[in-house]
């Protein structure tokens, strides 16, 4: 009788064992045997401000399960970019100011359509100007602009069309910040091949291939975005996700000198900066009033793999998106008072009316 049993059992060993020969790429995840000190960071070591996170609904949702996971953080105040305009904007900020006044801030955003059309430029800068004097305390732009969004003749709107100046001269005289997303990874840009470091972001996510037809050049949009920072220099631009530099924090330091009025978040790339831990690390000492904290995706889980990059001297640790980064990260060491100006002292000093109580 016994035997009758272990034979199934050895069958299916052998298909598992066939099938692990044979299985795809995509499914390839080896644990690391490496054994080397751990230091995991669940709770940032300092009060912080994450500059890049997305509510939608703030007008309507309860915060109070929000403000708990922020707590638990360490995340003193969290800026929402995704405020709207007009009487949506509105109702997000109400609900801020009714329930946790001091815990969110809220990003105007602006529609581009009808760009082209008599007064619209005026228009728009009246609508911001309105959202500013309600309570928003920043302009968020997304990467529609030079992706998507077209002009009322049917064209691409550039990222630099002198339409548009109009709105980050007002961000100017209002004192307020552009936080600004253009393009994608250059990645997205390239054959997908197995040259790609992004070829299994791109297999598993077929939606973010692109092309130089589709809808320019990637070093097109990315030219006409710097071209826009220096024809306004005193606006301040918070370039998202680094700008899509920080895979080359050489040329990004090059940008920084030549464009003082640009600022980075490193919302979405912390992979890149925890695969270069001493490049990275001297780019942070180095620019360190002009580099801010942001998460991008709302996940409370995610935010310790940013936490550790950051502030631990931790080698060889997992990244928490396998198909974004196959690589390991390692921690940058980051003196305390870097640290500091990079989760809130930065922000505090662009971003206007936040309660500077909330840190030390």
């Amino acid at each position: 009788m016994i035997r009758y049993v272990v034979l199934p059992l050895l069958l299916a060993g052998a298909v598992t064992a066939l099938r692990a020969q044979h299985m795809d790429f995509e499914a390839y995840n080896p644990k690391s045997t490496l054994v080397v000190p751990e230091n995991e960071v669940h709770r940032a070591s300092f009060p912080f401000i994450d500059v890049h996170s997305h509510q939608f609904e703030m007008g309507t949702q309860d915060l109070s399960k929000l403000v708990a996971d922020m707590d638990r953080l360490n995340l003193a105040i969290m800026v929402n970019l995704s405020g709207g305009s007009g009487e949506r904007l509105q109702k997000a900020i109400d609900n801020v100011k009714t329930h946790y006044p001091n815990r969110f801030a809220v990003f105007a955003n602006v529609d581009f359509e009808g760009v082209g059309s008599p007064g619209w430029a005026e228009k728009a800068a009246a609508q911001l100007e309105a959202d500013v004097a309600y309570g928003a305390k920043g302009l968020k732009i997304y990467k529609s602009l030079g992706l998507r969004n077209l002009d009322t003749d049917g064209n691409r709107i550039a990222v630099d069309d002198k339409r548009l100046s109009p709105i980050w001269e007002k961000c100017a005289s209002l004192g307020i910040p552009v936080l600004i997303h253009s393009a994608d990874p250059k990645s997205f840009w390239d054959p997908m091949d197995s040259g790609n470091e992004r070829w299994l972001e791109l297999k598993t996510r077929p939606r973010r291939k692109r092309s130089d037809t589709d809808p320019a050049p990637w070093q097109q949009i990315i030219d006409e975005q710097h071209r826009m920072f220096k024809r306004h220099p005193n606006t301040r631009f918070i370039n998202a996700h680094m700008g899509w530099y920080a895979n080359n924090l050489g040329k990004l330091a090059e940008l920084m000198d030549e464009i003082p009025n640009m600022y980075v978040g490193i919302g979405a790339i912390i992979a890149e900066l925890g695969r270069q831990p001493r490049n990275a690390k001297a780019f942070f000492i180095r620019y360190q009033d002009r580099i801010l904290f942001g998460k991008d995706a709302w996940q409370p889980d995610e935010f310790s793999t940013y936490f550790r990059v950051l502030e631990t001297d931790d080698e060889y640790f997992p990244y928490y998106k396998k198909y974004h980064a196959f690589w390991a990260m390692y921690g940058l060491d980051l003196p305390k008072e870097v640290l500091q100006k990079v989760y809130y002292k930065n922000a505090l000093s662009l971003i206007p009316g936040l309660d500077a109580s909330l840190f030390p």
